[in-house]
């Protein structure tokens, strides 16, 4: 069967949706000499701490949409499912680098970690300070005691928010990195799948889950998860979730949380909100507070249909740090949520 998609020509995928991103939004990210790199539009800002994110393509927001006030300064898009280039990385970090050194974001996969290692080396050759923070997530793809071994997955944008608010308080890299990494130690997630997504250059699902049935844990590129059976209730899915993150990171009574549910590409906004009802009622029967709510999509797979949810233990200064004002293309918060999510405490 033919894919059933919005495209031209598969091999041009990737340069066709950063041109319509490109010409959608020409007041707030320009490309770089390297058409795979984009790059806020005011950058660099001297004195303030560059991020520079990065990966496959087929997952917006991430890693695109994250470049804009308040988040990163710079991203480098490779192809489906597919890390960017050491060389376009390394171009990204020299276009944000305001003199203040360049902080690395991204997901803990093979690929990206050795091409932003590389980069970084590079880069540092050229006099310009780098750091590394990964998102590793997914509780699902490595046990406990294996953290760095550890997937990210749509926690990122948590952590996006962080370091991005951070930066543009004019901290230094070292305390960037800090605030972030006390984010990433407290923030877990866990998915599950409904069905397959179908890469352009394949044209075909990249692998086989059939009606009916769900994957509890699947990775966002299909990786296996923990379990596979029979489509539950979104209450139960969200029991399964919930379990698997709070026995890995224990939450204690008392503890505030922000609470991430993230579409996959394929799940409607209505069916994302039943399940963060379920998450919530969960969560408060436990004594966990919900200070701070995100719903919709935030890291996806093409057209999966699925969802994901994310914990980030919050303390006051993870709390300010998420109420602080960001923009992009694709992210806009608008100050503190505080007053408005009283009533979801």
């Amino acid at each position: 069967m033919p894919m059933q998609k919005i495209i031209n020509d598969p091999r041009v995928f990737v340069d066709e949706m950063l041109e319509g991103v490109l010409l959608a939004h020409p007041e707030a990210l320009r490309r770089a000499s390297d058409p795979r790199v984009i790059i806020r539009a005011d950058a660099p800002r001297p004195g303030k701490v560059g991020i520079v994110t990065g990966g496959g393509s087929g997952h917006l927001p991430v890693f695109l949409g994250y470049v804009g006030f308040g988040l990163a300064d710079g991203v480098a898009v490779g192809n489906v499912f597919a890390s960017p280039s050491s060389e376009q990385i390394l171009e990204a970090t020299r276009e944000v680098h305001g003199n203040a050194g360049v902080l690395y974001l991204y997901g803990n996969y093979s690929g990206d970690v050795m091409n932003f290692d590389l980069a970084g080396e590079l880069a540092e050759a050229e006099g310009i300070e780098v750091a590394t923070v990964l998102a590793a997530d997914d509780v699902a793809s490595a046990p406990k005691g294996s953290e760095p071994r550890r997937r990210g997955i749509a926690g990122i944008a948590l952590l996006y928010k962080v370091a991005g608010a951070r930066a543009e308080e004019g901290a230094s890299l070292a305390e960037v990195v800090a605030t972030t990494n006390a984010a990433a130690a407290g923030l877990r997630s866990m998915g599950v799948a409904l069905s397959s997504c179908v890469l352009p250059a394949a044209g075909h699902p990249t692998f086989d889950l059939p009606e009916g049935e769900m994957e509890i844990g699947m990775g966002i590129h299909g990786e296996p998860g923990v379990r596979r059976g029979e489509l539950e209730p979104a209450e139960r899915i969200a029991e399964q979730l919930l379990a698997h993150i709070t026995d890995d990171l224990p939450y204690r009574r008392g503890d505030e949380v922000a609470v991430l549910v993230n579409g996959l590409g394929a799940t409607p906004k209505e069916e994302l909100y039943i399940l963060f009802k379920s998450v919530r009622e969960i969560l408060g029967s436990s004594g966990i507070a919900v200070a701070r709510t995100w719903v919709g999509e935030y890291a996806t797979s093409l057209e999966m249909a699925g969802a994901s949810v994310s914990l980030l233990r919050l303390d006051d200064e993870l709390a300010r740090l998420l109420d602080a004002p960001c923009e992009s293309p694709f992210i806009i918060r608008r100050g503190s949520q505080r007053s408005r999510e009283a009533g979801v405490k």
